[in-house]
């Protein structure tokens, strides 16, 4: 049980940073308009941890696997980050 509770904390500390870290997109230096692929990868980096958070939540609740869903939340977390990071104009 603790290490169910432990993984828990730490997708959501990784949610968090990825959070903070998709913030620097936002405050990029701003142009007229974003390309399509710049307001997806900004959608990412704000939103797609979060979701990603939830999506683990609602698979844990289902399933009752909260360990493996806590696992798949994190690389959830890190894949929307990077893909998010890549996405966004520089």
């Amino acid at each position: 049980m603790v290490t169910v509770v432990l993984a828990w904390l730490a997708v959501l500390a990784a949610c968090v940073a990825a959070f903070v870290f998709g913030q620097s997109v936002r405050t990029a230096p701003r142009r007229k308009r974003r390309s399509r692929a710049g307001r997806i990868g900004l959608f990412l980096s704000l939103s797609g941890p979060w979701l990603s958070v939830l999506v683990a939540a609602a698979a844990g609740a289902l399933t009752g696997a909260w360990l493996l869903a806590a696992a798949a939340g994190a690389c959830g977390v890190v894949v929307c980050a990077v893909a998010g990071f890549l996405l966004s104009p520089r």
